[in-house]
């Protein structure tokens, strides 16, 4: 029995989808049963038989016969005078299958079927869309930029499955245009308002553990274990490593020769600098390693407050505190610790704290001197006028200002 293109077109509806054979025919079935029970009361007496390939639908009415006038159920029974109309040997008791024409199905029931297999077609394909990417949860995924826009970025992956990068996901030296490829990890899947969204991250810790496990074997084989990353994205990020067997280097591992293994990483993160350190238990040498390249005079822990206050010659303080401040940060998040850099002044006791010249210097300079590791006057005088400006974001004409008021103080 054809089914006036129905089938027809949901075939071409299921090529385009990519929904199995089988899939589509519980579905077909499940949309005609709904039909049949809201015409007949119950779809139990009914079978359908659906040929995809084609585009073929059958279904065939179940009822026993039964003595004339002995009709309790006209869904389930038929009077054996009415069976012997259809054929004439049928007998009490027997069970008579009658085809039920698509003709008989009104213009609006076809109307819902139409409706309904649509719609549960979709569901069924958003369903598989939300479940696939459930299970991605954590993996990198490569997909083709389709439309970059101001707060977000929607991609295409391979099927043609629409996913979202948004701005906070972004890498702040991201730039994307249609067409571009772009790798990041998927961070969590929701549906909203039934459609599923798959949110991807190219600044979750997640997405550099992961590029780690691809550059280096030893992670992947579970060799060497990351115990934490923190980052700060596309500037600076750390990451403590540990080896169980003493004949791997985890650090090396992860660095490579002459950083082979970790260069592509950087690039793949817009030239973020990665610190590996080798991780301890330790928390004075863990500290000491998670500030370098600034080198540590002594270290004074508060366990009770999770508080460590460090020592050291001033000129390393601005090394230990980073651009911006982020070493210093990613340092004290690695560790678990609230770090408080001091210097070792032992000769430095007629230096003066920067903040003594908020009345001549604008608190914001100060403010940025300050991000720097130069908290007092001499720190700053210290540094080159070049060495300001490389570190900061101040202006010739600012450093200068500040240089000539801080000299007026030991004048």
């Amino acid at each position: 029995m054809k089914t006036l293109g129905l089938i027809d077109s949901f075939q071409e509806f299921k090529d385009f989808k990519n929904i199995d054979r089988e899939t589509l025919m519980r579905i077909l079935e499940e949309v005609f049963r709904a039909v049949l029970a809201k015409r007949y009361g119950s779809e139990d007496n009914f079978d359908i038989i659906v040929n995809i390939d084609k585009g073929d639908l059958e279904i065939f009415h179940n009822r026993t016969i039964v003595e004339d006038g002995q009709v309790t159920d006209p869904n389930h029974e038929i009077a054996l005078s009415d069976a012997l109309k259809i054929e004439d040997d049928f007998e009490v008791g027997e069970e008579l299958s009658e085809p039920i024409l698509m003709s008989e199905f009104g213009r609006r029931e076809i109307l819902s079927i139409r409706q309904n297999l649509v719609s549960k077609i979709q569901d069924y394909e958003k369903s598989l869309i939300f479940q696939k990417y459930k299970e991605k949860v954590g993996e990198i995924v490569v997909g083709e930029v389709y439309q970059p826009w101001n707060r977000e970025i929607l991609i295409l992956d391979e099927e043609k499955i629409e996913l979202v990068l948004p701005k906070s996901e972004q890498i702040p030296a991201d730039r994307y245009r249609k067409g571009d490829t772009v790798r990041a990890v998927v961070l969590k899947v929701e549906m909203r308002n039934n459609n599923p969204v798959i949110v991807l991250s190219r600044t979750s810790p997640i997405f550099l553990e992961r590029l780690l496990e691809s550059e280096v074997p030893e992670i992947y084989d579970g060799l060497i274990t990351i115990r934490n990353i923190v980052r700060q994205p596309g500037e600076r990020a750390k990451v403590a490593v540990e080896s169980y067997d003493d004949r791997i280097d985890p650090v090396g591992s992860c660095v490579g020769v002459k950083g082979s293994r970790i260069h592509g990483i950087v690039r793949e993160l817009r030239n973020e600098n990665i610190d590996v350190i080798n991780y301890t238990q330790r928390a004075d040498l863990m500290i000491q390693r998670a500030l370098s390249p600034a080198k540590i005079s002594n270290i004074k822990i508060n366990e009770e407050e999770k508080k460590a206050e460090v020592f050291m010659q001033p000129d390393q303080v601005s090394l230990a505190i980073g651009k911006g401040g982020y070493n210093i940060k990613l340092a004290s998040k690695l560790v678990g610790y609230e770090i408080e850099v001091y210097r070792d002044t032992d000769e430095d006791y007629d230096d003066v704290a920067l903040q003594e010249f908020n009345d001549e210097i604008d608190q914001w300079i100060i403010d940025e001197l300050i991000k720097i590791g130069c908290d007092t006057a001499k720190s700053v005088l210290s540094l080159s006028k070049q060495d300001l400006l490389t570190r900061t974001d101040l202006e010739e004409e600012t450093i200068d200002h500040v240089v000539e008021v801080l000299k007026a103080e030991f004048e």
